[in-house]
């Protein structure tokens, strides 16, 4: 393992502003009365990337983490060329999370979420021996999967039954990975649900989604990656999302560049994107609502059943916090667009065409998203624009392999006994 020395930080509460030390899983500021997102305050103001052999902890230098893991792979950023000249734009740069050797990407499970999975496992205590409970729409899942299967950390996943088809791999698991899931017609909202009954044991804790500051600031690299390749601050973001987590970061990544002072003083606009019909955060922020507006679970579950890109079918994403997905899009005058599955379609088809790599629907919802807006005159065709490309190679990635689904241990009813739940998760470790 190459040399590491985790660098300091302290945690700030973003409501208050009161800094505290991380004395360990702290998801957030236990003197916080209103709910808040913390974040990571790093000793080192001035980023020093580390060689591209130490994978994501390149960026280790703004990541709260204990140690470094096995198999980790970075972001990487290039420029467009063919795209870019069949949308007449000039300075469109690309930020790959998966799986496209040719431009140095090495993401095995292809997707963005291997950066948060590789940061927040290296946030645990060695001695740890609890159990992490990860709930997922599908790619956080596999991510998650595959970094705790290789380096031994305990790990139950719920998932729902309808997006377990993402739970893929080149390889065999290791035991110390689990599933369980919800019935047939549950979202990712009932899978959150049941992982909350399991973390009534006190055999498990949680990940903590995007509370926890390592998801964050392992998503952050994205936009750590474009910025130090182009050399600046983009002047636009795009991407698609469920809960905005990874939009949340990039504003945050993009206060610490600032700081940095090497990089340009912009906000850069952050665009993010929702798959139709499932749109709560669009429909918040077009009321210029501060909370997500009220979503009959019947309409909401079967929205989340017609979106191609499941992976964004959350019901309660962190928007109304303190430093969350609200404040990240007033802060930066950022907007949110509205793409249908047949738009996500073809922008996947044209990207392939143009770039040669095959992507999933929820990048393809962000790059519909760029498209809409080129078309609609909405962007300076000059401007400098990120487009994170959060899952793609998934086609290459499993090209000639033989391929492993993980099952389920156990499905439960939407209307399951709560003794029955936990008393099957503690019997699983």
């Amino acid at each position: 393992m190459k040399d590491f020395n985790p660098t300091r930080y302290t945690l700030k509460c973003v409501a208050t502003d009161r800094e505290f030390e991380d004395t360990g899983w702290l998801l957030d500021d236990p003197e916080c009365k209103t709910p808040s997102l913390v974040r990571a305050n790093y000793e080192k103001k001035q980023l020093e990337l580390k060689s591209d052999d130490y994978g994501l902890y390149k960026f280790c230098d703004w990541l709260p983490v204990r140690r470094m893991l096995q198999g980790s792979a970075a972001p990487v950023t290039y420029r467009s060329e063919a795209l870019a000249k069949h949308l007449g734009l000039s300075n469109l740069w690309i930020t790959l999370n998966g799986y496209a050797p040719e431009h140095g990407a090495k993401m095995r499970t292809c997707s963005f979420k291997e950066t948060e999975a590789y940061s927040v496992c290296a946030r645990i205590d060695q001695k740890e021996d609890r159990v992490l409970v990860v709930a997922s729409a599908g790619n956080t899942a596999r991510a998650f999967a595959r970094v705790c299967s290789d380096n031994n950390i305990k790990l139950l996943l719920v998932v729902p039954s309808d997006n377990l088809s993402a739970l893929w791999f080149t390889e065999p698991l290791n035991d110390c990975v689990k599933l369980i899931s919800c019935e047939k017609g549950g979202d990712y909202y009932d899978a959150i649900f049941l992982s909350n009954i399991v973390l009534k044991s006190s055999k498990f804790y949680a990940e903590g989604g995007a509370k926890n500051v390592a998801r964050r600031d392992g998503m952050a690299t994205t936009m750590l990656s474009a910025a130090t390749t182009i050399g600046r601050i983009p002047d636009y973001y795009f991407q698609a999302v469920g809960s905005g987590t990874g939009a949340i970061a990039a504003w945050e990544a993009n206060q610490r560049l600032v700081e940095d002072g090497r990089f340009g003083t912009n906000t850069m606009r952050l665009i993010v994107s929702q798959n139709a019909p499932f749109v709560p955060i669009f429909d918040a922020w077009r009321a210029d609502s501060r909370e997500i507006l009220q979503y009959e679970m019947k309409k909401a579950r079967r929205d989340a059943e017609l979106i191609d890109a499941k992976v964004l079918s959350n019901r309660r994403p962190p928007y109304d916090t303190a430093g969350g997905l609200y404040d990240a899009l007033k802060a930066t005058n950022g907007d949110v667009v509205v793409v249908t599955n047949a738009q996500s379609k073809r922008a996947c088809r044209l990207f392939k065409e143009l770039e040669g790599i095959d992507i999933h629907p929820a990048p393809g919802v962000a790059l519909a998203s760029l498209i809409k807006m080129v078309e609609a005159g909405e962007i300076d065709k000059d401007a400098c624009i990120m487009l994170n490309i959060t899952g793609c190679g998934e086609e290459r990635a499993k090209k000639g392999k033989e391929i492993y689904y993980l099952k389920p241990s156990k499905v439960f009813s939407l209307t399951a006994d709560f003794n029955e739940i936990i008393n099957y998760a503690e019997s699983m470790f």
